[in-house]
């Protein structure tokens, strides 16, 4: 894969399940053929808004055996391999792999909070040994680690290092990352809010949580924004910025799957410890939905 395929909106996907808990493979279907329909430019299963820490084994497997299946060499696929540890990391990263993903999204690791230095080897291990280029994946918000500009450039020269999601929520940050790094390397936002204020600061897309619902407009947001048209980046920003809040009201995906229930497109059942969304959060996600016009 080159490195040039990670540009534009790539869809973190949910992972819909059914009312007795297990995955729903016609509901994912449904879910990526959308997605495709509407232009994407990538996907990305089994990350945050997949609920991969609940998956099993298998079923991480059969997702991004799913996706690969659906995408059929269409967009990339960016399969969420990274864990807490190495070694682990470096696994899941093989195994899809061998599954058919052509890049894999790695956190930074969760709870154990490494340094620096550790950070550093933690990515060149992966990179080296997993098989696929690596998307750093820099979320403070889930992993009480922020890995800030000067480190991930030191990251971004490792070889296989291909792009950063950065979800600091930072802009600031993730404008010190695009002023400073090397040809080739992809900014990529993590939070909706900052989509088209990233990208036209310089950044390359989003990896995003609003195009699971609204996916022709965020194709059309970011088309726009990486041509340079202001106005239309602006437009569709705006449209659907009650909505983006509305989607993050709870702990994602709780809202996400809220609203693509209420789109008719799979049920809104999460696994705990998460659970469903609350009366009001529905209330405003129905509103939100009606007032940007988005449909199934």
């Amino acid at each position: 894969m080159k490195e040039s395929a990670l540009r534009g909106v790539l869809t973190a996907l949910v992972t819909p399940f059914r009312p007795d808990l297990s995955v729903d493979e016609e509901a994912f279907r449904r879910l990526v053929t959308r997605q495709l329909e509407a232009g994407i430019h990538g996907l990305v299963p089994c990350g945050t808004t997949g609920e991969t820490p609940v998956l099993s084994d298998a079923e991480w497997e059969r997702v991004i055996a799913l996706t690969v299946e659906l995408a059929a060499g269409r967009v990339p696929v960016v399969a969420g391999t990274g864990t807490n540890g190495t070694a682990q990391s470096i696994e899941r990263t093989r195994r899809a792999r061998a599954l058919g993903a052509d890049a894999a999204l790695v956190v930074t690791p969760y709870y154990n909070k490494p340094n620096p230095d550790g950070l550093l080897g933690h990515y060149r291990a992966v990179a080296r040994e997993g098989g696929l280029p690596v998307v750093v994946y820099n979320v403070p918000g889930r992993t009480g680690l922020n890995a800030p500009p000067e480190l991930v450039l030191r990251i971004a020269e490792i070889e296989g290092i291909a792009a950063v999601k950065e979800a600091s929520g930072n802009l600031g940050q993730a404008m010190s990352i695009v002023a400073r790094r090397r040809p080739g390397f992809a900014v990529l936002s993590g939070e909706d809010e900052l989509n088209v204020p990233m990208m036209l600061m310089g950044g390359d897309g989003a990896i995003s949580v609003l195009s699971n619902v609204d996916p022709l407009g965020t194709v059309r947001m970011a088309d726009a924004a990486r041509a340079g048209d202001v106005a239309t980046a602006c437009r569709e920003h705006y449209r659907t910025l009650e909505l983006t809040r509305a989607l993050f009201a709870e702990t994602n995906p709780v809202p996400c799957k809220a609203a693509l229930s209420l789109l008719g497109l799979c049920e809104w059942t999460v696994r705990l410890p998460l659970a469903h969304a609350g009366d009001a959060t529905v209330a405003r996600l129905r509103g939100a939905l009606e007032r940007a016009g988005v449909k199934a």
